[in-house]
């Protein structure tokens, strides 16, 4: 397994290992863009984090989140009071509650399963399927890099041709009399073997051994010896001079691929972190509905009991004063299926994105949050949140890497720009003898050697396909700057809009807070007047069921600004591409040999009369 490390600066693809500061300052190291001397491409990096940091690098120092305090300090409630109102409602008044019993969709009782983010989590990141299926593109992107580097290595090849040769040939004629060989007559094995290997430089290095065995059979032909063997050893070089020359264009596949894999990486990065958030918000999403349902539950249970007072009261209570109230109720009840149905469709949600075992997505199984919100504040700083963010996000790294590719394949057109003047040296050395096993003796005694050097030129007239594509090409890099600093901007809107949200939640739970007790206190006060002053109105009655209307819906406000509160704060995390690293998550990356497609098990039909669903699937897919 390979680990895949921290990633600084936004200059990790280009192979820059610095500080925010140092790339503005343009003290990095150099880059594999540097093997092209494209110092205008680095430096449109270094003033796109420039413009957009400058602000904040004037004020580097770290603040902690504060907020007004106090609020509930001037409603002049006593301490008794408020334990009393906190008993009564708020979110630690519903620790240990239980949800109403309701049936599910197999007609059944509701089984309710506790789980806490941490499992979530972490049953998220071994599980889900979307995660499983973004791990393969790596391994895959690693193969294609051996792929391209295997470009490079020897290759044997053999060659075996037969002749049997038996052609008339025409003579020469000396008045008054016919000289020469009326027919050719031979048979010949060749055999060509040798090794072949492409070079970094863009030539390519032959060795190969040509052995041929001839037996003459010509009328009137004496050839000695007969038969024979005939040995040539040669050693070829040929290179590029102008086009193509050099490392640049020869392994600008191998580059390329290399930063595909890493672009794979990358985006097996970025599909994580999102799931990973997906996951958190959608288990705060489910505290909330949670907490909603167990609110609307109580309201229900306390707009009963006015109902029923009121219809106690047949003396003073009109019909339609009964009957808005027993409207009122079966609005509340109309609520709590409306809640249930929300708990059941995030529960749902939650248990595809953990792709747990134990809790199938067609099983009927709720899940509820274990874990409870609290609203410590966070330190934070804005130029360390853009730091991190461009040396983290897995969206400025891709960014970067299509920026080396576009430099990559510019190069590549530069060189197809100049004349073709390619180079040929070759030696070769001979034998002839009558037995195979005599040549090889005789090969390198240096008797018979050859010697060749060659030169090819070619040039097209106007070279316009040539220019066309380093154009195209010189656009397509524009392109790619343009496209990182788009990058660039929307990536510190996400993390200058989350700590804003996270910030402006923070304040919103006190104020929620302070409405809630201010809600409970009416409520408990019309209670009490209700207990201590014999005999009370139907309008008071009424005021009560308005009153628990305003309260239950400053409680939902309350968890409501708690829930957004965690979930802006794991969006936080996931604009400066840390969610892994805040969950304690390792990120490794498996090589192609490390992956493989398992099918999972598969559980039982509940009933034996029944056929098992995935054995009607194989049969249906031929498995």
């Amino acid at each position: 397994m390979r680990y895949l490390k921290a990633l600084r600066c936004a200059g990790w693809a280009l192979g820059v290992s610095c500080t925010l500061p140092a790339i503005l300052a343009g003290g990095c190291s150099s880059s594999e863009i540097s093997r092209d001397s494209d110092d205008q491409l680095r430096r449109a990096v270094r003033e796109s984090i420039r413009r957009e940091s400058a602000e904040a690098l004037q004020y580097p120092e770290r603040r902690v989140m504060s907020r007004e305090t106090g609020g509930v300090g001037r409603l002049r409630l006593s301490q008794d009071v408020l334990d009393e109102i906190d008993r009564t409602s708020g979110p630690e008044s519903y620790r240990g509650a239980l949800l109403a019993p309701a049936d599910n969709l197999l007609g059944n009782q509701r089984r309710i399963v506790a789980i806490s983010l941490e499992r979530a989590v972490k049953s998220c990141v071994e599980n889900n399927l979307q995660v499983q299926f973004a791990r393969i593109a790596p391994a895959v992107s690693e193969a294609r890099v051996v792929q391209a580097e295997a470009a490079f290595d020897w290759t044997f090849f053999q060659n075996l041709t037969y002749n049997n040769i038996d052609q008339p040939r025409a003579r020469t004629s000396l008045f008054p009399s016919t000289t020469g060989l009326t027919s050719d007559q031979q048979q010949n094995v060749i055999s060509a073997t040798g090794l072949r290997q492409r070079l970094t430089t863009g030539g390519q290095l032959t060795v190969q051994q040509d052995l041929t065995y001839t037996d003459s059979n010509t009328p009137g032909q004496v050839v000695a010896p007969d038969p024979n063997s005939a040995l040539a050893v040669s050693i070829q070089f040929d290179q590029p001079l102008l086009r193509n020359f050099g490392s640049d264009v020869a392994l600008s596949e191998v580059r390329l691929a290399r930063n595909a894999e890493r672009s794979a990486v990358a985006q097996l990065k970025r599909d994580l972190i999102r799931t990973v958030n997906d996951v958190e918000k959608n288990y705060w999403q489910l505290l909330r509905a949670y907490r909603d349902l167990l609110i609307l539950q109580r309201l229900l249970e306390r707009g009963v009991e006015v109902r029923d007072q009121l219809q106690a009261r047949e003396f003073d209570v009109q019909p339609a004063q009964l009957a808005a109230a027993t409207a009122r109720v079966e609005r509340r009840r109309a609520d709590i299926r409306r809640a249930q149905n929300a708990l059941r469709q995030l529960s749902d949600r939650l248990k595809l994105l953990i792709n747990d075992p134990d809790l199938p997505v067609g099983g009927e199984a709720i899940i509820i949050p274990l874990d409870d919100p609290s609203d410590e504040p966070i330190e934070y700083s804005l130029i360390d949140s853009i730091e991190t963010a461009i040396a983290s996000r897995p969206e400025v790294q891709q960014s970067i890497l299509s920026m080396d590719d576009t430099s990559i394949r510019q190069a590549v057109a530069d060189s197809g720009r100049l004349p073709q003047l390619d180079l040929r040296l070759q030696t070769r050395w001979w034998a002839l003898q009558e037995h195979a096993g005599n040549t090889y003796n005789e090969v390198f005694d240096g008797s018979f050697v050859d010697y060749i050097v060659g030169l090819a030129f070619e040039q097209p007239i106007g070279n316009r396909r040539a220019e066309a594509e380093y154009r195209a090409r010189r656009l397509e890099r524009s392109q790619a700057v343009i496209s990182y600093r788009n990058t660039l901007q929307q990536v510190l809107q996400e993390v200058k809009g989350s700590l804003e949200n996270v910030t402006t939640f923070h304040e919103l739970i006190e104020l929620q807070r302070v409405a809630r007790v201010a809600a409970a206190e009416e409520l408990r006060t019309l209670l009490v007047e209700k207990e201590t002053i014999a005999g009370y109105t139907v309008e008071r009655l009424d005021l009560e069921l308005s009153r628990q209307d305003a309260l239950a819906q400053a409680e939902r406000d309350e968890i409501s600004a708690l829930t957004d509160y965690h979930s802006s704060i794991a969006d936080l995390y996931a604009s400066m591409g840390t969610s892994l690293e805040r969950n304690r998550i390792d990120f490794v990356v498996p090589d192609a040999r490390e992956v493989l497609v398992v099918r999972p098990p598969r559980a039982r039909s509940a009933d034996p009369g029944r056929p098992d669903p995935a054995e009607m699937a194989d049969q249906r897919t031929g498995r």
